[in-house]
């Protein structure tokens, strides 16, 4: 769920023209969060922009910034002719005092004290407003979209890194599969060694049978690779589809990771455990690549 995109516009209002761009940054997450900067007279575009998001995503840490400027034609300068007086003879009388010790007071110099010269903002109306709002959710869009298609990039490789691990999962489930049909013979081959080692005790044919067929019952595991078959099949089913699957396949690796654990609680063979081990892996792996999709 990796993904950048950047979305450059402009819009002329009147005189004023208007420039910026937005940045899109997500990275993996179990949920949906959104985190969104704007400057401060844009604020109420953040709940529109937040909707649009969700719009289009499902998962992931997501993170906005819109950064905007605008460059006014024709600007006009206003002087606070009240404030400069006030500085010229306050200027004039100091220079009179101290006329030995500082310079002639400068018109110039006077101009650049904060507050005397100022660029004359325009002031958008309300139908300029939305005109601009407008125009930044159009351009908000296009950069939403772009991003959705950065991720579905990533995400197709990462199918692929998924289907690989499906299958070598499978071909575990398989060799389990085939170890365990031979259970019984093996658990009745152990409890006729561990009879000899006894000795002289006596142990009858159908005691033993009841034995074996006990131990067979415990040592079963037949529903769990039923399961596992079940749960590798929809995973592959999911991912072939169209639709967000992240959060089912996130159920689907628990409950593959319960059925392996049961298999190597049950196995009383150690080529039995040991592919029990290798099918654990597997799902982990499977697990920390599920968190890179949607």
């Amino acid at each position: 769920m990796t993904g950048f995109a950047r979305q450059n516009d402009e819009l002329a209002i009147g005189k004023q023209n208007f420039n910026w761009y937005f940045e899109l940054k997500s990275v993996n997450g179990k949920s949906l969060d959104i985190k969104i900067k704007t400057p401060g007279w844009l604020e109420n575009l953040n709940i529109p922009l937040r909707n649009m998001v969700g719009k289009y995503f499902t998962r992931g840490n997501i993170g906005v910034y819109l950064d905007i400027s605008s460059e006014l034609e024709g600007k006009k300068l206003k002087v606070d002719e009240a404030l400069l007086e006030t500085l010229a003879t306050k200027a004039v009388e100091l220079y009179s005092r101290w006329s030995d010790q500082m310079a002639r007071p400068s018109v110039s110099e006077l101009m650049t004290v904060k507050g005397v010269l100022e660029v004359e903002e325009q002031v958008l109306s309300e139908e300029e407003q939305d005109a601009l709002q407008g125009a930044l959710l159009v351009s908000f869009e296009n950069a939403c979209f772009s991003l959705q298609n950065d991720r579905r990039n990533e995400g197709e490789k990462v199918k692929v890194a998924l289907l690989d691990i499906i299958g070598k999962t499978k071909g575990i489930v398989m060799q389990i599969e085939s170890k365990a049909a031979d259970l019984p013979k093996i658990l009745k081959e152990k409890l006729m060694q561990q009879v000899k080692v006894l000795g002289e005790v006596s142990v009858s044919e159908d005691r033993l049978a009841q034995e074996i067929v006990l131990l067979a019952t415990k040592a079963d595991i037949r529903e769990e690779i039923d399961r596992l078959k079940a749960h590798l099949k929809t995973a592959e089913e999911l991912l072939n589809g169209d639709e967000a699957v992240g959060r089912r396949l996130d159920f689907l690796c628990q409950e593959l990771n319960r059925e392996a654990n049961t298999t190597c609680s049950k196995a009383c063979d150690i080529e039995l455990t040991n592919w029990g081990m290798n099918l654990k892996t597997l799902i982990e792996q499977f697990r920390e690549q599920v968190q890179n999709i949607e």
